[in-house]
């Protein structure tokens, strides 16, 4: 394994997790925070902006995880790594978000 492809792993992992509540608000009709709102992450998208959005971070970690390397759900290191960038974006974005839903 080369060094690139854990750097990889990890931001496949981070684009997997902000690409959750993109989606999900967008498929279920709901605006949400996006970085094409305004003012940027704090002002409300429409539901399909999130869509895509959603879907693109979607192929980010497809490509990250899926074609970089060779990812293997067996192997503890890759997952570990993988799920090390799931921890980081999760916490990023429970702090960012917490402030408009009332997390903190």
């Amino acid at each position: 394994m080369r060094w690139y492809h854990y750097i990889a792993y990890f931001f496949g992992g981070w684009f997997l997790v902000n690409a959750i509540p993109h989606f999900v608000s967008g498929v279920t009709g709901h605006p949400f925070q996006s970085p094409f709102a305004t003012p940027p992450g704090e002002g409300l998208s429409p539901a399909w902006v999130n869509v895509l959005w959603g879907s693109a971070n979607f192929i980010f970690a497809y490509l990250l995880l899926g074609r970089v390397g060779n990812f293997e759900f067996r192997s503890w290191r890759h997952i570990l790594v993988a799920g090390a960038g799931c921890l980081t974006m999760g916490l990023m974005l429970s702090f960012a978000f917490g402030r408009f839903y009332g997390g903190l």
